[in-house]
């Protein structure tokens, strides 16, 4: 379990692709307290160490995980927006997320507003009932605040900080985003497919 609040901004520094494809990721952490094992969220899709090394850890990543995320177009020297899991007594500085990717969504317009920049992001079908005006979303990892919301269609304002701390900052118009829609809607929306009449038993 994560808060989507980015703790460092790794780097691919080498892909293996065999059975499964083995990424390396360099990092500002210090690898020496991270155990075999441990999840990582990876651009927001929660990932399961494998091997570390002096500034660096290993993941493998299946066939599922590359055809459900955007893990799949990532190359070498990609910068990648990294949270180690929550931890008891930590502050939730953001909502609950899982790691666990919902779909892509596209990023269609970026915009400067001050010092800060409006996004707009086109959610994959099927997600756009889940996503609620001054409600949570995880992009990439980064849990934030939707300000607006037309259809498949949502605004979100990143601020300086978000802007210069996360892969936004190098993000452009066209890209795909890892989408994970806050786990309390999906729980809502899931009761009143199965009860439509009463919201519930």
């Amino acid at each position: 379990m994560f808060t989507g609040i980015v703790t460092d901004v790794g780097r691919v520094r080498s892909i293996e692709r065999r059975g499964d494809t083995r990424i390396e990721i360099a990092t500002a952490y210090d690898t020496s307290g991270v155990a075999i094992g441990a999840s990582i969220a990876c651009g927001g899709a929660c990932m399961t160490v494998i091997e570390t090394g002096p500034g660096w850890f290993a993941v493998d990543v299946s066939d599922e995980s590359l055809s459900r995320t955007s893990i799949g177009t990532w190359a070498v020297q990609v910068e990648v927006n990294l949270e180690r899991s929550l931890r008891l007594g930590d502050e939730m500085g953001g909502h609950i997320v899982t790691g666990h990717v919902d779909g892509l969504a596209s990023l269609e317009a970026i915009d400067a507003v001050g010092d800060s920049h409006r996004i707009q992001v086109l959610a994959p079908e099927g997600l756009e009932g889940l996503v609620a005006e001054k409600g949570s979303v995880a992009l990439d990892g980064v849990s934030l605040t939707v300000n607006r919301v037309d259809g498949r269609r949502f605004w979100i304002n990143l601020i300086p900080h978000t802007w210069a701390h996360t892969t936004f900052r190098n993000r452009r118009v066209g890209d795909v985003l890892n989408m994970e829609v806050d786990p309390l809607a999906r729980y809502v929306a899931r009761l009143l497919e199965t009860n439509p009449a009463s919201g519930g038993r």
